[in-house]
């Protein structure tokens, strides 16, 4: 097994075991999910065309919920240093931890958007367009996080700080997303989905390496 594998692999681990976020994310998502029909009531008209919206900031915060320990632990019992002096590259570890976010938090609400959706009334083409949107959108929320999560790493109560930080960042991902939901909704040509592909596909392209840069200041190489 490869060097990012093992490491992929390891916190895929972490994040499962009780106690990692990613069951926490999903609990949020759902929870989020099913009380906003009780706030705005039960007109079908309204929850369908709000649906999409409510679904991307509820999938946006749960994914947030586990950023915060995405290289916390391992800064503070010393592994990001021994990573660091890895022959890995500290691009390729930003990588490997950004993909084990996704697979543990984007992933899953994605594959559970579309029962969540029957709480809205979303009409058969909307479905489609919500978990496309998710899956494609929902790795440049992981790949901002990382870089945001790693900027505050010695940051002390950085937590706190981490979602001021990434949540205006990601309102192109919201709009885009939630864009897509209400375009398929009303039959349109549906450019958000690719404006929102564009800015996932830069995201994730650039932000290793702006997280690698953001970890060398916090690690001693």
């Amino acid at each position: 097994m490869s060097a990012f594998a093992a490491l992929l692999a390891r916190d895929l681990r972490l994040a499962t075991r009780a106690g990692g976020g990613a069951l926490l994310a999903l609990a949020f998502f759902a929870a989020v999910a099913a009380l906003v029909p009780f706030g705005i009531g039960s007109e079908p008209r309204l929850l369908a065309r709000v649906g999409g919206g409510v679904l991307w900031i509820a999938a946006v915060l749960a994914v947030l919920l586990a950023l915060d320990r995405l290289f916390q632990a391992d800064y503070e019992d010393g592994s990001l240093d021994l990573l660091a002096l890895s022959p890995l590259p500290l691009e390729a570890i930003a990588a490997a931890k950004m993909a084990a976010h996704w697979l543990t938090t984007g992933l899953p609400l994605s594959i559970l958007s579309p029962v969540l959706a029957l709480l809205f009334n979303l009409p058969p083409r909307g479905y489609l367009a919500l978990v496309l949107s998710l899956l494609i959108g929902t790795p440049a929320v992981s790949a901002i996080g990382a870089v945001a999560a790693a900027l505050t790493l010695s940051i002390r109560r950085g937590g706190l700080i981490l979602p001021l930080l990434v949540l205006p960042l990601l309102a192109p991902v919201v709009i885009f997303g939630a864009g897509a939901v209400l375009a398929a909704i009303d039959g349109l040509a549906n450019g958000a989905i690719w404006l929102l592909a564009a800015f996932s596909v830069a995201s994730v392209v650039l932000a290793p390496f702006v997280t690698a840069a953001a970890l060398r200041l916090n690690t001693s190489e």
